[in-house]
């Protein structure tokens, strides 16, 4: 069995937990809250919460396989039928509603825990992965650097919340935030693609808005939508997150510069290597179109990055080692620059590389639910709870 993936320090730990979070979203607070109100009554008492979480997660899932059979190429010029991208939206919208409710039903049943907080942000962190394939495929971005942009922001943008959360103890939720008003626009971008095909969005700003500076006038739907997220992750998530981590490290005496550096260094690192491995002259993920595949496996890396930190959160641990899944992604990023800086032959061919993508994959998703499941054990163990069950005797009536 190896040794124990929770020291006994940490186990004990679990027990001062407490959830706190802060959603401003208008949003949620006058629409959303009063319909997964409504919609926690269709789930019976005795379904587990962690159950309802892992049930919206396979919805994204099944969206995904989808894509692979239909729109392999994530291109325009090859979508798939009108009802694919119908289940774009259904899909994500089931998600974000078992995605909200699962806390509901938590609270009804008497069965909240800190294994309920890291099942439903660890799905969150996975499903930031999978969220951004199927959202690629509805834009017909295809295997472009769009594409590569709209996967950089989102996992950073998961990964600062996720780091936030850590040294503030609260989630925050601004009032425009991706959890509540992104996931109702794309599901509202996903009906577009559906209803006009994925073209729609290489439709150029000038055919919609006449009176356009130049420079404006040939930018296409495609470009104005990673543009306009890109600049709203810089000029509000970023400093926002970097603020409430200053002001708690201010409040426990930590240096914050030298924690801004060690917390932030891995998922820096994940990122270059990311960008530079797709971006290399000598790989062929954009050319042969491997990009989809490429994402799984470094998807599954990101969710292990992130899981790690909110087990250290729920265990009031230091901050985390970086994961050993790092290992192959800055191996393959290394081994498709080296002809640019030494005289050698490419390493990587077309079929190497994808061969080398699909066993990261692999691995890393056996390591990762191994890994899961050893902590979910431990947890549920220490705490004498189940997992994906409620003891009769813990279910009760509204």
């Amino acid at each position: 069995m190896g040794a124990p993936v929770l020291t006994e320090e940490q186990l004990a730990n679990l027990k001062l937990y407490r959830y706190s979070s802060i959603d401003r979203s208008f949003l949620t607070r006058y629409v959303l809250r009063h319909y997964w109100d409504l919609a926690i009554k269709v789930f019976p008492l005795n379904m587990a919460p962690n159950l309802i979480t892992l049930t919206g997660l396979l919805f994204i899932i099944f969206n995904v396989i989808l894509t692979f059979i239909y729109t392999p190429t994530l291109e325009a010029e090859h979508a798939g039928p009108s009802w694919l991208y119908f289940s774009f939206a259904l899909g994500l919208w089931l998600y974000s509603t078992f995605d909200n409710v699962d806390g509901r039903q938590a609270r009804r049943t008497g069965t909240s825990s800190p294994l309920g907080e890291l099942f439903d942000h660890g799905c969150d962190a996975l499903n930031t992965t999978l969220a951004a394939i199927i959202q690629m495929s509805a834009l017909g971005l295809g295997h472009s650097m769009p594409a590569v942009w709209i996967f950089v922001i989102a996992v950073t943008g998961f990964y600062l919340s996720t780091i936030e959360e850590y040294h503030t103890g609260t989630l925050y939720l601004g009032y425009v935030n991706v959890p509540t008003e992104g996931v109702c626009l794309l599901c509202i971008m996903f009906i577009i693609s559906g209803i006009f095909g994925p073209t729609v969005w290489k439709t150029e700003l000038g055919c919609i808005i006449g009176s356009l500076p130049d420079y404006l006038q040939h930018m296409n739907l495609q470009e104005t939508y990673v543009w306009t997220i890109g600049i709203l992750f810089f000029l509000t998530h970023v400093p926002v997150c970097f603020y409430n981590m200053y002001t708690a490290c201010r409040a426990k005496g930590k240096p914050f510069i030298r924690c801004m550096i060690y917390d932030n260094w891995q998922i820096t690192l994940y990122t270059v290597s990311f960008y530079f491995w797709v971006t290399s002259p000598y790989s062929f993920i954009l050319s042969h179109q491997h990009y989809a595949i490429y994402l799984l496996a470094v998807g599954v890396c990101f969710g292990r990055i992130c899981s790690k930190i909110i087990l250290a959160h729920l265990t009031k641990s230091e901050s985390p080692h970086p994961t050993g899944l790092l290992i192959p992604l800055v191996a393959g990023a290394v081994i498709a620059n080296l002809p640019r800086y030494i005289d050698i032959d490419p390493i990587f061919s077309p079929q190497s590389e994808y061969a080398y993508l699909v066993c990261y994959f692999v691995m890393s998703l056996v390591l990762y639910i191994r890994w899961a499941t050893r902590v979910i054990d431990s947890i549920c163990s220490y705490l004498h709870i189940r997992c994906l069950f409620i003891p009769n005797q813990h279910a009760k009536s509204l």
